[in-house]
């Protein structure tokens, strides 16, 4: 059985775009037999690779999954806040040898267009999954 780490960023309020998508997360992990161990809750994308590096320092987890959603707005700080993001995440996959799967929908897109990518929230979990079987 594969154990999971899974991050939350919770800035989008407007919508709960991030609950959604852990709802369909833990499905999609009770579906293939993976454990959510621990959950991490964040205020933003931005915030996500200290979480995720912190569940993917310990021994019981095999992958983090990252859960996300950001809007775009009247300036270009959602493209800043995205490449920080998956730079970061990059970072701790590599550093810590630990899969960390990208579940961050956006930047430059409309509320609208993050509601239809919900089920990212399963995709990303399943590729955390798969990964993590792969590599052990």
């Amino acid at each position: 059985m594969v154990a999971l780490g899974l991050v939350v960023a919770q800035f989008n309020k407007e919508r709960p775009i991030t609950h959604e998508m852990e709802e369909c997360g833990r499905e999609a992990a009770a579906d293939a037999g993976a454990d959510i161990v621990e959950t991490i809750e964040v205020p933003g994308a931005y915030d996500t690779p200290l979480a995720a590096d912190r569940l993917a320092r310990r021994d019981d987890i095999d992958a983090v999954a990252v859960l996300g959603a950001i809007i775009t707005g009247d300036t270009d700080h959602d493209q800043v806040i995205a490449d920080a993001a998956a730079q970061g995440l990059t970072d701790v996959s590599l550093e810590r040898d630990t899969p960390v799967a990208f579940g961050v929908i956006g930047p430059g897109m409309s509320q609208a267009e993050a509601e239809e990518r919900i089920d990212y929230g399963a995709t990303t979990v399943e590729s955390a999954i798969e990964l993590a079987e792969e590599l052990q």
